[in-house]
């Protein structure tokens, strides 16, 4: 018989043209009046900052526009600074994946400090209720859906380091899409998190505590995500298209935070902290090649992903999981986005003590398949490199 377990956060999700309209009635009716803001500085220089500040008015008593990639801990003491500072009430992340993360980070730290613990002493405990967090996501990272981040540091042997923090209550409590703060995204950051967005449903199809929810989701998150994409490279001021892809976006991190991640997000993490490739960029190069790793494992699964992307065969199962993950490696290809770690300057004389960390970490490890030694880790990044 088949089994599962997920827990679902309460959330309000305001998906609309023009939603960011929304935000001051918004604030105004949860009595949020001490805010802060955490996000990048592109988003001072295109006026959302500006527009945000004009509907909050004196409740935005906070902002940290300073935001830079893979939220690093000397970034997190700041802004956790500013808000003890300020005795904020709520916190609203504007942005990609750093940001949001960012704002998640302040919240689980500043509950942390309350009890006068440290983040990784007061893990899997309940601390009582946090900070809420509104979400604004301008692409297509996913984190808006989740209750995960991670925090880039300095360890003592001098290497970065990027740890995962997972806390159901730091989900965001209100999530507000507008397609129209995605208009100016760039082409390449457009691409990029769409596979990131591609890579959630993908992992949530195959992870070892996939659900009925979750499979649904990230099916359709798929075929949405697949549709779209190329369309807003195309044009991107294609409401239609930005709005699908966003869809598709939403159903991929409705799918990933009832699951539990795996090798792909794994990957992604310890090349993100420990050789600074960004995010979306590690997607695109990791996806179809951990779709291979785990071939021999979920060749069902991942034939569902392919016809999910419209591939029709009557062939095996197997092959027409092959069929999907070749879909996606042109997929990308087409996008003209790195493939290679080398083409994002990533030393070669680096993998062994990347393929070293990869073994350690915890997110690899919850991969349905495993690396059976440090060699069998090291030749998979050899691939990638």
């Amino acid at each position: 018989m088949e089994s599962f377990r997920f827990v679902l956060s309460a959330q309000e999700v305001v998906f609309r043209q023009s939603a960011l309209e929304e935000l001051g009635e918004i604030v105004q009716q949860h009595g949020w009046d001490r805010i802060m803001l955490c996000t990048s500085p592109h988003y001072v220089r295109n006026g959302i900052v500006g527009r945000i500040a004009q509907q909050l008015d004196e409740r935005l008593v906070a902002p940290y526009t300073g935001v830079q990639p893979h939220v690093q801990a000397v970034q997190l003491d700041e802004a956790v600074a500013l808000a003890v500072e300020h005795d904020v009430n709520c916190i609203i992340g504007l942005g990609g994946g750093s940001a949001l993360g960012m704002a998640k980070a302040v919240i689980r730290e500043l509950e942390a400090r309350l009890s006068g613990k440290s983040i990784a002493e007061t893990a899997g405990t309940n601390l009582g209720e946090l900070i809420p967090l509104i979400a604004i996501p301008t692409t297509y990272a996913g984190s808006e859906m989740t209750s995960v981040y991670g925090v880039t540091r300095r360890e003592a042997d001098g290497l970065l380091s990027k740890k995962v923090v997972r806390d159901s209550r730091i989900a965001p409590r209100v999530i507000i899409y507008d397609p129209e703060l995605t208009f100016d995204l760039p082409q390449e950051l457009t691409a990029t998190t769409a596979i990131n967005a591609l890579a959630h449903c993908i992992e949530a199809i195959y992870s070892r505590t996939r659900n009925p929810i979750s499979t649904s989701a990230a099916l359709q998150g798929v075929r949405y995500i697949h549709s779209f994409l190329f369309r807003c490279i195309t044009n991107g001021n294609d409401l239609e298209a930005r709005t699908g892809l966003m869809i598709g976006a939403h159903l991929g991190g409705v799918a990933l935070s009832t699951v539990e991640m795996g090798l792909h997000h794994g990957i992604c993490h310890v090349l993100g902290g420990s050789a600074n490739v960004p995010h979306g960029v590690a997607n695109c190069i990791v996806l179809p090649h951990v779709m291979r790793f785990n071939l021999d494992v979920y060749a069902a699964e991942l034939s569902l992903v392919a016809g999910a992307m419209g591939v029709s065969s009557n062939d095996t199962v197997q092959e027409i999981a092959k069929k999907g993950i070749d879909r996606i490696y042109e997929l990308i290809s087409n996008l003209g986005v790195p493939q290679r770690l080398r083409e994002v300057d990533v030393p070669e004389a680096t993998l062994p003590l990347l393929a070293e960390a990869m073994r350690k970490n915890h997110t690899v490890n919850s991969n349905p398949k495993l690396f059976q030694n440090d060699k069998e880790a090291l030749d998979f990044l050899r691939v990638i490199w």
